[in-house]
């Protein structure tokens, strides 16, 4: 199949001022969008599946790269949490014209959920949520908490410490920027509000994000209603072709009625 090029949107101001690259396709009901994870881009596997999905019944479908994330313009190391979510946000104004179910991976689950929060009680206050082992809250409780003394320190003199990564050969620079902003969006402590349904896709041989986060999760989306799928043995990328299977069914469930 040929390689779709991808569309431009332009945002940000002046020296702030970027390109994001995103793919949209027409269609029916509420728009499904796509919050890739951390380094992740909106060709991976997951985003694919559902564009492929989304076509087969007509649905429309939203995909898009944050600053400094594949096809987008940007270094990945000068952006932080509040860039991404105001990416996602820009990109969700522009392009929606109604309610859309967000689709959130990884890192993608935290930001559909500060989306949720920032887009509630607008006409596009989301209808559904689907989240792919959402990493709420990781640069606190699953990167700073989890770091040795040694690499904490090297972040706070050197601005940056390189993690190697088991999804590229290049190591993934984790900034001084990054980890502090991270701390102006956490949810965990409070009751987490939504306003719509949520489904919940996690592995339990999860490595990066584990499984009892998910249940975490749900005790504090107590005033949403949600569904928990646990996968044994699914790990981070639940992106076997069951997982891919439970992934649609999610999505059309909430979309049956958009």
């Amino acid at each position: 199949m040929e390689r779709q090029p991808p569309q431009w949107f332009v945002t940000g101001e002046g020296p702030a001022q970027r390109r994001l690259a995103f793919l949209e396709q027409a269609g029916d009901g509420a728009p499904v969008v796509w919050l890739g994870g951390f380094r992740s881009d909106m060709r991976a596997t997951k985003a694919e599946a559902l564009a492929g999905w989304a076509a087969e019944r007509g649905r429309a479908f939203l995909r898009f790269d944050y600053s400094g994330h594949g096809e987008s313009e940007g270094d990945f190391a000068a952006f932080t949490l509040s860039d991404w979510l105001a990416d996602a946000l820009a990109v969700i104004e522009n392009r929606c014209k109604r309610a859309p179910v967000l689709v959130g991976s990884s890192m993608g689950g935290w930001l559909a959920l500060l989306a949720a929060r920032q887009l509630a009680g607008t006409a596009l206050s989301p209808a559904g949520l689907v989240l792919i082992a959402p990493a709420v809250d990781f640069t606190e409780e699953l990167m700073w908490a989890q770091m040795p003394d040694a690499i904490r320190r090297t972040i706070l003199d050197k601005g940056v410490w390189q993690r190697e990564s088991d999804y590229s050969p290049e190591p993934t620079p984790i900034t001084r920027a990054l980890i502090e902003d991270g701390r102006r969006h956490i949810l965990f402590g409070g009751e987490i509000r939504t306003g719509c349904p949520v489904h919940i896709l996690q592995g339990m041989a999860d490595p990066d994000v584990p499984w009892r986060q998910a249940v975490k999760l749900v005790e504090h989306l107590s005033g949403d209603p949600v569904v928990l799928t646990l996968v044994k043995g699914g790990d981070h990328r639940l992106s076997t072709p069951a997982d891919l299977g439970r992934l649609t069914d999610a999505v059309a469930g909430l979309t049956t009625a958009g």
